[in-house]
């Protein structure tokens, strides 16, 4: 059974880790590049979720030379370090991660 993953807008996110560094006083060039990298993990995390979700945890393989059978996804250890990532990026910038208040107007929508 596929779980539903809530959608949470690129710009939405973005706009808040910018707004928190603003409030830190933290808008170098060097604090905005980080946002730009977070941002980039967030669709690469997402890329490999999606992956998780069409092909499963454990995805068939055959090499060939005779030898199939099942292995791990390659995706599941990635986006692990993907996250482990992007908690270092939200600790350099010296910000916590924020619940995003949505406008009831917006499409996104968030699974708890």
């Amino acid at each position: 059974m596929k779980k539903k993953r809530g959608n949470i807008n690129r710009n939405t996110i973005k706009k808040d880790l910018i707004n928190q560094l603003t409030k830190n006083g933290n808008t170098s060039r060097y604090y905005l590049d980080l946002v730009d990298d977070y941002m980039n993990l967030w669709d690469t995390k997402n890329a490999l979720f999606e992956d998780i979700e069409n092909r499963g945890v454990v995805v068939a393989y055959n090499n060939g030379g005779g030898q199939s059978g099942m292995k791990q996804n390659d995706s599941v250890p990635a986006v692990l370090k993907v996250n482990g990532q992007m908690t270092k990026i939200l600790d350099s910038l010296g910000i916590k991660p924020s619940l995003v208040m949505v406008d009831d107007d917006e499409d996104d929508d968030i699974d708890l």
